[in-house]
């Protein structure tokens, strides 16, 4: 039994529901400016991924660059670079969204989004086929 009220109760006051929204998207507003400071198309910029050094692009591969490239408006650099994060990323936004106006509402639209199953399987699979289709000669249109 806990004696601490959820986040997420219409009894916790809007600041406290805030609070977390509003910090996740701090940490992505920082590392954002972070890489548009920084440009990661210089190699090792930041650093070296260890897949890549052996010849594998993994989901993630070209994320840096390609959000590098959205802070210049440069959309279809930023696809060129990783695909999938160019179209998660308005995806993510807009839930993103959703969790701070649901935070700010409070009572029942600040509980946790319940994700239904075949949603992550879908998700699962999309990564899945993107990962192996950037990896084969034939898709090497969606390699980093």
């Amino acid at each position: 039994m806990s004696l601490v009220a959820p986040l997420s109760s219409s009894r916790a006051s809007r600041p406290v529901r805030l609070a977390s929204p509003l910090a996740a998207g701090a940490v992505a507003a920082l590392g954002t400016l972070a890489l548009r400071l920084r440009d990661p198309h210089t190699t090792g910029a930041w650093g070296y991924c260890p897949t890549a050094l052996v010849g594998f692009d993994c989901p993630f591969c070209g994320s840096l660059r390609a959000v590098n490239d959205l802070t210049h408006l440069e959309l279809g650099a930023a696809a060129s670079s990783n695909l999938l994060l160019v179209v998660a990323a308005p995806v993510v936004i807009a839930l993103w969204g959703r969790r701070l106006l649901a935070a700010w509402r409070g009572g029942a639209a600040a509980e946790p989004l319940a994700v239904p199953r075949w949603v992550w399987l879908t998700l699962a699979a999309v990564v899945t086929v993107f990962t192996v289709l950037r990896n084969l000669p034939v898709g090497a249109w969606l390699a980093s």
